[in-house]
């Protein structure tokens, strides 16, 4: 009653691999492409109509019809609503979460978005998870690194002070420590971050212990681009905090 079914019924049979080679070898991308706009349409009532198309484009042996759905799972996420993004989303994400790099930065631009719509309990089984952004196929592929910092600063507020003590902190030293200066920048506001959430959440252990880690990690380094790092971190927006550390540790 929504749509013309034969229009429906066109344009799922755009994933038919005997189409792509007769017709459009980009068919099943702008299948991809246009996949929310057509949920959101149809409405989260008639999601299985969509089901098993989705799930065939997500599994998709090229990786830009992959990267397509990848760029938007979190669009489909709020049209679905939690339950049935439970259900049928968070298999796909995680699927792409192990894909290829071109696949893997879809998920990560959006990290945020996705994680936010999910039940705490969901959403805290990927703590464990969130390191392995930190590798790439290509080292040299710094912006996916650059990235991961970003959404971490929005992600803070999603977990408590002690999950972002045990996870995200060694995540954070990791990337304070990248080889490229944009990367560390980036890094070294996640770090004043980490602290604003320690200390605005009243975990004030927590937030001198990693005081105290960044002391010894970057303060007392042995290069000069970790002392530096120290600095930085002060300039960003915790002088006086990090100066009086400085100056009671030496």
């Amino acid at each position: 009653d929504i749509i013309p079914q034969p229009l429906l019924d066109q344009y799922l049979s755009m994933t038919d691999p005997a189409r792509a080679q007769t017709v459009d070898t980009e068919i099943a991308k702008h299948c991809a492409y246009s996949l929310p706009g057509v949920a959101l349409t149809l409405g989260r009532q008639n999601w299985h109509c969509l089901k098993d198309t989705y799930e065939t484009l997500a599994s998709d042996v090229q990786w830009k019809v992959r990267r397509t759905l990848a760029f938007s799972i979190h669009e489909l996420a709020v049209i679905l609503g939690d339950q049935l993004t439970a259900a049928d989303l968070v298999p796909i994400f995680n699927g792409f979460l192990k894909d290829l790099d071109e696949v893997r930065i879809g998920v990560l631009k959006h990290l945020y978005d996705f994680l936010k719509l999910l039940h705490a309990d969901k959403r805290r089984e990927y703590l464990y998870q969130l390191q392995e952004f930190v590798v790439t196929d290509n080292s040299r592929n710094w912006r996916f690194r650059y990235e991961l910092a970003e959404q971490l600063i929005l992600i803070l507020e999603l977990y408590n002070p002690n999950d972002v003590y045990d996870y995200l902190r060694h995540i954070a030293l990791t990337l304070c420590s990248d080889k490229v200066s944009e990367v560390r920048w980036i890094s070294f506001k996640l770090v004043v971050a980490i602290l604003q959430k320690f200390y605005a959440n009243g975990a004030n252990a927590l937030g001198l212990n990693f005081i105290n880690e960044l002391v010894v990690r970057f303060r007392h380094c042995s290069k000069w681009v970790g002392r530096q790092a120290f600095a930085f971190i002060c300039q960003v927006g915790m002088f006086s905090l990090c100066f009086y550390v400085y100056i009671k540790f030496g």
